[in-house]
């Protein structure tokens, strides 16, 4: 498969080109915010970001980096990566820093890896885990839609090599759809995780073109339906984001049909814009309606609804098991 089939047309526009530490060309996102920032919306008092640090916040960044390992916390810009390194969490990026797509909220790099997975991330992986003590991990991945399976044999055998260095640990898969290839799907929810996880983003209408468009609001939904009744001890979730120019209605819509779809989690937060050359926010959500959309959203059956401003879909995940005591030994 060529590099140019692997990033279409609505690739971030006015993109630099760099060559990683592995040779692959990729897109980088970080381009000048320049004047453009200046037709911006202006941050409301409530969305305000607290700095921390301290030595387990230096202790997760050095295992992180130590051992090789790509964050979703730092490659997608995460507001509450200080938050969660400082508390001793992180969400482990698997099969690189280069995705395959390029969805038009997303900070991360894109470009072709054009096959390259690491062999020893397996077991760079569950030592990571072990040394940070951690007792539920996310671990989630870019797309690779240059791979047969997208990944997901490689997904499956991070899973298992964490549960067994860790068999205490929980773990929740935070996946790629896998191009709807429910087979796929199956390779990665047999693996002994507790949560399978993949993000809807956004409500139908707005999937195209906020996200790629080999990504589907349809097979979203499909491949956490599929998830569900192939395992259905296994937890299913989604992440929607809100901002980006959706009405209550298509909101509560969405709900529905992830409930028809079994989806025990769902979680909300607040789009953020990484650069200017991104998908536009319409809007700040506020703290109230938010709010009311836990309500509503618990009220339609969900397990849990964690919804807020600067949530994220793996911010403090394990508090929602822990709350609800299920998942966890």
């Amino acid at each position: 498969m060529s590099e140019d089939k692997l990033i279409p047309s609505v690739q971030i526009p006015s993109g630099e080109k760099f060559v990683n530490d592995r040779g692959i060309t990729a897109i980088k996102d970080g381009i000048k915010a320049s004047n453009a920032d200046s037709g911006r919306l202006r941050k409301p008092d409530w969305l305000r970001i607290r700095i921390r640090g301290g030595a387990t916040y230096e202790k997760v960044q050095s295992i992180v980096h130590e051992h090789k390992l790509a964050t979703v916390c730092e490659e997608a810009k995460c507001p509450n990566m200080s938050e969660c390194w400082s508390s001793g969490t992180a969400t482990i990026m698997l099969m690189g820093d280069v995705c395959t797509r390029a969805c038009r909220f997303c900070a991360v790099n894109t470009g072709n890896p054009k096959g390259w997975l690491d062999a020893q991330e397996p077991d760079n992986t569950a030592r990571s885990v072990a040394l940070m003590g951690l007792k539920y991990v996310v671990l989630t991945s870019v797309n690779r839609d240059d791979l047969p399976d997208g990944g997901a044999g490689h997904y499956a055998a991070c899973v298992q090599r964490t549960k067994e260095h860790n068999p205490e640990t929980a773990v929740e898969a935070l996946t790629p759809d896998f191009l709807g290839n429910l087979r796929d799907v199956e390779t990665v929810v047999d693996s002994g995780i507790e949560v399978f996880a993949q993000n809807v983003e956004t409500v139908e209408r707005l999937t195209h073109p906020v996200r790629d468009p080999r990504a589907s609001y349809r097979q979203t939904l499909d491949v956490l339906a599929h998830a569900k009744a192939h395992r259905p001890e296994v937890l299913t979730k989604t992440s929607l984001m809100l901002g980006l120019g959706e009405t209550e209605e298509e909101v509560l819509q969405c709900m529905d049909e992830l409930r028809e779809a079994r989806v025990d989690i769902l979680t909300f937060g607040q789009y953020l814009q990484p650069t200017a050359n991104h998908y536009p926010i319409d809007r700040y959500v506020t703290p109230q309606e938010f709010e009311q959309y836990r309500t509503w959203g618990l009220e339609k059956g969900f397990l849990e609804v964690v919804s807020g401003v600067l949530v994220r879909s793996s911010y403090r995940a394990e508090q929602v098991l822990l709350k609800n005591n299920v998942g966890l030994n």
